[in-house]
């Protein structure tokens, strides 16, 4: 997954992608979904200074704004389309619209699982959050 916006609309911050090739200074990517799906890019090391000025020396650190992932949240999820979903609901999801922000993800519902430990899950709704 891309964690920082290079090319938008292209490549943005949350796109999936699949790595096709890796070099010293960059790294080839293909589009994993969405829009833009199948395009390659090149994803080139950034360099990152860090602003604490408290430090008696500065540093500058070169890396890939990339992060391999096998998950990630319902916010991050947002926007994307997939072939199926696993949702893991060990705490109870904040209101109906996260879950349906989850599983409307792909386009039929055979496509969904989901776990629930105990097998319940339970909307929360925090009654302070309302005044």
């Amino acid at each position: 997954m891309v964690m920082r916006s290079l090319t938008p609309p292209r490549v943005m911050n949350g796109t999936r992608c699949i790595v096709n090739k890796t070099t010293q200074n960059a790294v080839i990517v293909k589009i994993a979904s969405g829009p833009y799906s199948g395009g390659i890019h090149c994803i080139p090391r950034i360099s990152l200074q860090p602003s604490d000025s408290s430090l008696p020396f500065s540093f500058v650190r070169r890396q890939f704004p990339l992060q391999p992932c096998m998950a990630m949240t319902i916010n991050k999820a947002q926007g994307q389309t997939m072939k199926f979903i696993g949702l893991y609901l060990e705490t109870p999801v904040f209101a109906h619209g996260m879950l349906y922000a989850a599983l409307s993800r792909t386009g039929t519902r055979n496509a969904n699982w989901i776990l629930a430990p105990e097998s319940k899950s339970r909307n929360v709704v925090y009654p302070e959050a309302l005044h």
